[in-house]
């Protein structure tokens, strides 16, 4: 045995010089990677180098054998450190590093790991505490293990010292300075940082100091350590055999080493004859017997653990199932940073699971039943802290990882899914045959959708059944509908999703109810309502318990009912955080804890100063033991700087307003007391101008759902709106014999709700509504009508619980035609929505390495990019067209160089931009942060925000490069002919509104009159543009607007409704004509606001809106178009 022990470590001492430069290469650089991105380096780049330049190293180097002994491994996961490879690498980089090690900790892991391993003597500091220096330097000089915690994304300067390890001789005494003094230094201090945030950018000065090592749980890791918990819970005498087997091979190992290094020592120190040395023949015999000893045992125990391992590899499903759901918990961080979980408590969920899910003596059975048991249990646990827009998409992500994990989801089909079919080139794509009804973003999805391995045939199917295609396409819910030919056989439920996603949109969010309820059960569809009380069972003395706010929602009156019933309403203690609030807030906590109150801490984001040291607070209620009634509760809005740790060891609830107008208007019905509803004098009409106001504020909330066809802006109406506005109107009505509607109407509507709206087409629609409501025939005529539907009028008059009775009998549903608005309004919305929730999954999306066969992400990156590259234009000829141009110095001319020059910086813009991208995933230049934010896009089939400066966007990669071939062809043509073109293409201006004062400018010139006397009439043609022959005598013709929210009568050139499925129009090409002194517009014009793109808003640097454009209203009234919200658009997000 010690002949074959001489040889193996004379093989290795011949290893010895590679294998050194690889793990000190791996302790420098390795920190921070994932296991999968450590493997790669190693295996693939840098084994490669070493055996190329000749240096010997072993052909199987494990960093963990290498610089560790198993006996020390062994300890460390005894001390709560996971014993997978990459912790137990982790593990090695902390101990055995130079620097100081930064851990990427947002688990508390690394934390519990350190705490145990370094037992009492470790003390804890965090840059909150004011005597941290202190600890540090008593510490330093009495050679204790430190840990600082809860770092953030910049150190303290005072650390540098310490982190540059800034150590000094002096006579025999080792030094170190720490601010303006200096303080003896222990070889024997360790430094321990850990930091919570889960993805943190240090610089690279914080780099080079410490040694950062990546923590976050792994699937493999976390999956192990939920193997270990189900099967003790399940099969506890299996667990105790293995763990006693390590144990016994590890003592009997450690023996073994020990026996050796004494007879080591012993033949080193041995004088003489050996045989006569009896201690050493003694050792000798019993190094024999042990190491036979162990040597059986070993073999015994290997094939025990066999058995053992077969019988938990039964329960392996469990385990993998309970990792999946608590990597998609984590992944919902990226949504929103309230949604914080911890580890510790989802195993304390999963042993719950595990307990009270039905029991079986069929393990089959038994594994089923904690499977589906478990899983709702965690959807349950996480919706009450989700808001309403992302419970479908968290059940969504969880059917879709685990039916990954099933390998029952083809991922090329679901990628597809996501990002849907790009097109840069459509010179090779086959022609639209439905062109009449099929726009082209919806073709490029079918052309693509045509190449996945199922789908060939697609297009032809298209070809040759147009008008099934058709009828399925305009049908209200195609999900449901047969696929036409043969396609409704051929494809299963996700295939058929991928035609509806390419098609109709609108229906992909039904489509994913439906593909939930199917694959997890429909209960994973229905989410559970907040239980409050409930809340507080679940909850102890050490959990917070947190509203995460939503605007218009105070969780207030709901938190001093549940203090009543619970018998709390005399120890309910509420306080509004603010400046100056803070000593008041630490005191009622302490006095809380003490008596048993329940605390409430209302709006903690408009205090972040004081976070950290509630965090501190928190801290503490884990270790001391407080009042067992005691509770402390929070709210605040979603805000990224609320602690991490305060989310992950509290219950989250969100509030959110109710939704629905009937919900609204009960909710508002129920809140109004039978005092207040009996206190004005005139109450007849007190009580029907109060369902008036009721119905108007309903309206203005409810609006936010058609988003852009709703309000340009998003407003936060509330509660206080509404109260003080029928407080108004109480009052007006006593005062005045005669209703003073325009007072009334100007206070509610232009001052108190209109204090809110910024953009004067907003408040447009605000006067409409309240001039539609309160009205004289409001309170003249019985049942008076709120809106073209029969369900919505003013009821008679009766107590007020009539009322109650007569909303609770409104339709549920909300028809778009209560809000004034047509039928595609729901349509529009809901595509957005839907682009919402692709954004949302393709974010969760991990960016990892492929299977054999496909490309990479970074392979996929460079095609694209080339694609573009090929697809852009040449820079325009700026310093020609200033030599042509020099005769003729008009402002429409240096509109034309001003733009020529935005171009070509964007087009240069491009070009480097994807140049530097190339050699930055080749690796030859850095891949900076603005890089990778470039290759996410381009991954994504985004637009950089890079390259959006020159003007806004909402297109997709294919179709913006597309957009701006043709734009920059229009100035190509106009620069290099020197002639403008008889039609202009408005939105292929970076700035039109420059455009058109330029026309407005030239105008007042050619008439020799002031440009401020100027406004625009507007013409639209009843012609095609091909029959147009040149230019108009005065102004400008303007083509390439699209109408939202309204048809065009092209014979009579007027408004009409929209055809269902059309949510945009082309109009046909406008005059602009300048003219002196314009009459005010006359009636049956409807002033349509037009934007630059699809975004009303716009940005705070660069608005949307354009120009007011004169548009005969039709056989409609103005008002009718006012809540369409009918306008016209530049630049289609398609």
């Amino acid at each position: 045995r010690w002949e074959a022990n001489a040889n193996e470590l004379e093989i290795q001492i011949g290893f010895l010089v590679g294998d050194c430069l690889l793990a000190s290469a791996f302790l420098s650089y390795q920190g921070p990677f994932l296991s999968h991105y450590r493997d790669e380096l190693l295996e693939k780049v840098w084994l490669p180098q070493v055996r190329q330049l000749g240096v010997a190293c072993s052909p199987e180097f494990i960093l963990g054998s290498f610089l560790t002994k198993p006996t020390v491994v062994r300890d460390w996961n005894q001390q709560g450190l996971p014993s997978d490879s990459f912790s137990t690498e982790n593990g090695v980089i902390v101990t055995r590093g130079t620097r100081w090690p930064l851990m990427v900790d947002p688990q508390g892991q690394a934390l519990k790991w350190i705490k145990k391993m370094e037992g009492d003597k470790l003390k804890l500091i965090d840059l909150q505490q004011h005597d941290y220096l202190r600890t540090l330097e008593n510490s330093i000089q009495f050679g204790n293990p430190v840990l600082l915690q809860n770092v953030q994304e910049e150190l303290d300067p005072s650390l540098g010292p310490i982190l540059n390890k800034s150590i000094i001789k002096k006579g025999g005494q080792y030094l170190i300075k720490l601010g303006d003094k200096e303080v003896e230094y222990n070889p024997e201090f360790k430094f321990y940082i850990t930091t919570k945030l889960s993805n943190p950018h240090y610089t690279p000065e914080i780099s080079a100091k410490t040694t950062i090592v990546n923590f976050a749980v792994k699937e493999q890791g976390l999956e192990a350590q939920l193997l270990g918990i189900v099967v003790r819970k399940e099969r506890p005498e299996l667990e105790q055999q293995k763990d006693s087997l390590v144990t016994n091979i590890a003592e009997g190992k450690k023996k073994l080493i020990e026996l050796e290094d004494e007879i080591l020592r012993l033949l080193n120190e041995a004088q003489g004859s050996l045989l006569d040395d009896e201690t050493l023949v003694n050792t000798l015999q019993s190094s024999k017997a042990t190491s036979q000893l162990v040597g059986e045992q070993l073999q015994i125990s290997e094939q025990t653990e066999l058995k053992i391992d077969a019988a938990r590899e039964g329960y392996r499903s469990c385990a993998q199932r309970a990792s999946i759901l608590f990597f998609v918990l984590n992944d919902m961080s990226r949504m929103d940073p309230m949604y914080q979980f911890s580890l510790d408590a989802y195993i304390d969920l999963f042993m719950m699971s595990i307990e009270k899910s039905q029991k079986s003596p069929r393990l089959e059975d038994r594994i089923t039943n904690l499977n589906d048991y478990h899983t709702f249990s965690v959807y349950k646990y996480t919706c009450r802290g989700l808001f309403e827009r992302h419970k479908l998409l968290f059940s969504f992500q969880m059917c879709a990882k685990i039916l990954e994990a099933s390998a029952k989801l083809n991922m090329d089909e679901y990628n597809f899914f996501l990002r849907g079919g790009i097109v840069l080139d459509r010179e090779e794509q086959m022609d639209n045959p439905c062109s009449q009804w099929l726009v082209d973003s919806n073709w490029d999805n079918i052309t693509e959708l045509d190449k996945l391995a199922n789908f060939h045939g697609l297009v032809t199917s298209f070809e040759q059944y147009p008008r099934d295609w058709h009828i399925w396409y305009t049908s209200q819910q195609p999900d449901s509908e047969l696929l036409p030919g043969e396609w409704e056989n051929a494809c299963n439920e996700l295939q058929k999703m991928l035609v509806v996603r390419s098609l109709r949109q609108d229906r992909v969010s039904f489509c994913a109810t439906q593909f939930i309820t199917n694959n997890l059960g429909s209960k994973f569809v229905e989410p559970p309502v907040l239980d409050m009380n409930a809340v507080v069972d679940d909850s102890t003395t050490k959990t917070p318990l947190i509203f995460v706010l939503s605007p218009g929602v105070d969780p207030t009156g709901s938190l001093l009912q549940l203090a009543s019933r619970r018998g709390m309403d005399q120890r309910f203690h509420a306080l509004s955080l603010g400046q100056g609030q803070a000593p008041i807030a630490t005191r009622m906590i302490k006095e809380g804890v003490k008596d048993g109150n329940w605390v409430f801490l209302a709006n903690c984001h408009l205090s972040l100063s004081w976070m950290p040291q509630l965090d501190k607070l928190v801290e503490q209620l884990q270790v001391e033991e407080p009042h067992p009634e005691f509770r402390l509760w929070l709210s605040s809005s979603p805000h990224p700087e609320f602690p991490i740790s305060i989310l992950q060891a509290g219950i989250k609830m969100t509030t959110e307003p109710p939704k629905g107008i009937k919900a609204n208007m009960k909710r508002r019905y129920q809140m109004i007391t039978d005092q207040q509803f009996h206190q004005c004098q005139k109450k007849d009409k007190y009580k029907k101008l109060l369902f008036a106001l009721c119905f108007f504020h309903s309206i203005l909330l409810e609006r936010r759902k058609f988003l852009q066809l709703g309000w340009n802006i998003n407003y936060g109406f509330n509660d206080s709106d509404f109260e003080v506005s029928e407080n108004l109107l109480s009052i007006y009505l006593d005062e005045y014999d005669e209703t003073p509607w325009d007072a009334l109407r100007y206070l509610i509507a232009g001052v108190n709700y209109g204090g809110h709206v910024t953009d004067d087409w907003d408040r447009r629609l605000l006067m409409t509504y309240i001039g539609d409501y309160y009205t004289e025939v409001a309170v003249q005529n019985p049942f008076f009508k709120l809106s073209t539907l029969n369900h919505y009028y003013i009821p008679k008059d009766g107590p007020l619980n009539s009322y109650v009775d007569f909303i609770s009998m409104l339709p549920a549903i909300d028809n778009p035609e209560a809000f004034g608005q047509h039928q595609n309004a729901d349509i529009a919305s809901q595509i957005t929505e839907t682009h919402l929730l692709f954004g949302t999954l393709l974010s969760l999306q991990p960016q990892v390495s492929v299977s054999a066969g496909e490309l990479s992400p970074e392979d996929k990156v460079l095609d694209l990019s080339a694609d573009v590259l090929k697809k852009v234009p040449e820079l325009l000829d700026y310093n020609g067209t200033v030599r042509i141009l020099k005769e003729d110095p008009s402002p429409i001319n240096v509109v034309l160089l001003q733009e020529i020059q935005r171009y070509n910086a964007l087009l240069q813009t491009i070009m480097s931009s994807l140049t530097d991208l190339e050699r930055g995933i080749k690796g030859l230049v850095v891949m900076s942060a603005e890089l990778e934010e470039i290759f996410n896009c381009i991954y994504d089939v985004r637009i950089p925000p890079l390259w959006e400066k020159a003007y806004p966007s909402k297109k997709s990669l294919g179709s913006w490069t597309r957009d701006l071939v043709q734009r920059v062809d229009q100035f190509e043509k106009w620069s290099s002919t020197a002639h403008p073109p008889t039609i202009y293409h408005l939105s292929y201006f970076t700035f039109p509104t420059g455009f058109l004062t330029a026309v407005l400018q030239t105008a007042a010139r050619q008439n020799n009159i002031s440009v401020d006397s100027l406004s625009w009439e507007f013409n639209v043609l009843t012609i095609d543009d091909t029959n147009v022959t040149g230019p108009p005598k005065d102004g400008v013709l303007i083509k390439g607007l699209y109408l939202e929210g309204a048809g065009w009568d092209k014979k009579n050139a007027c408004l009409v409704e929209a055809e269902p499925m059309q949510l945009v129009c082309g109009i046909p090409s406008i005059h602009f004509k300048p003219v002196e002194n314009k009459k005010k517009t006359g009636k049956g014009v409807y002033v349509c606001p037009c934007y630059y793109y699809m975004d009303r808003s716009g940005t705070s640097d660069r608005p949307s809106f354009v120009v007011a454009v004169d548009l005969k209203s039709g056989a409609m009234a103005l008002d009718h178009w006012v809540k369409r919200g009918t306008a016209l658009i530049m630049s289609l997000s398609e």
